[in-house]
């Protein structure tokens, strides 16, 4: 990989993995539009593990008072909403993570062609629209019940399908629950974070049972990009949600999907 191809990738992937638009599909779609090779899995891993430090540090305050205060509703059987919160996103990772054990062989070989990557951007799009345009309320993450943090964590397993987008279908499952946009990009951002962390784990292990030679030159090159470039998305997407809602994307969507029927319809 020449330093165009890594940083390209890199900045694709740390800007895709937290906009609603779907990382998957635009990390498919890349090497099929440039004709480059495959980046490889320990690539993938590299850019995960950047996009996944972003976040982190962006929510560390965030993170640090939730591991407190979950641990001591362990220790001292205090619940606060804060402790609530924590709780409640392990709760809403279980189901992608029996999902992804269960469907991730029959989506790497049966779903990755691009027309269903543009069927996922155009339907799961228009799931997105509507919910911002009609279901969205003023609560926010703290705010959710277990059975709502249950929900968008079974809506999370249709990101499994590419072109779905993880951030997108679980903002969309939390609008639907009458939170704003605010809090429900705040609770997808945090419940990318054991997520990413699973599945970076998963590619990880599959990654130790293949000898291959690694060329750490890209990979840390690679990582260092996705974290920069996820840092900026999160903090401006924020900062500026309020401002311009989720029609955007869901515009970006369409217009993608339609672009890859075109191109691809016959294939």
């Amino acid at each position: 990989m020449d330093l165009f191809q890594v940083t390209a990738l890199a900045v694709l992937q740390g800007l895709t993995e937290f906009l609603p638009v779907s990382s998957a599909a635009h990390l498919i779609l890349l090497p099929v539009l440039t004709g480059w090779e495959d980046q490889q899995l320990a690539f993938d891993i590299a850019v995960h593990v950047g996009t996944l430090a972003a976040v982190v540090f962006y929510f560390r305050r965030d993170l640090q008072q939730m591991t407190r205060e979950w641990g001591h509703s362990i220790t001292k059987g205090r619940t606060t909403p804060t402790a609530r919160l924590a709780w409640g996103l392990l709760l809403a990772t279980v189901p992608v993570g029996i999902g992804g054990l269960l469907l991730k062989s029959v989506v790497e070989h049966h779903l990755r062609s691009p027309l269903f990557l543009a069927i996922g951007l155009i339907v799961f799009g228009l799931v997105l629209s509507w919910t911002d345009w009609r279901r969205r309320g003023e609560r926010d993450e703290y705010d959710l019940t277990w059975a709502g943090m249950l929900f968008i964590g079974c809506a999370q397993v249709l990101a499994l399908f590419p072109g779905t987008s993880r951030s997108g279908i679980t903002i969309a499952a939390a609008l639907m629950l009458g939170l704003s946009r605010e809090g429900a990009s705040r609770f997808s951002f945090l419940l990318s974070i054991p997520v990413i962390f699973l599945a970076g784990a998963l590619q990880t292990w599959q990654l130790t049972r293949t000898p291959v030679a690694v060329d750490w030159t890209p990979l840390i090159i690679g990582a260092a990009i996705a974290a920069v470039t996820a840092y900026l998305c999160i903090h401006y997407f924020l900062v500026l949600i309020r401002r311009i809602g989720m029609q955007p994307f869901v515009v970006y969507r369409i217009l993608l999907g339609v672009a890859l029927i075109v191109a691809f319809g016959r294939v």
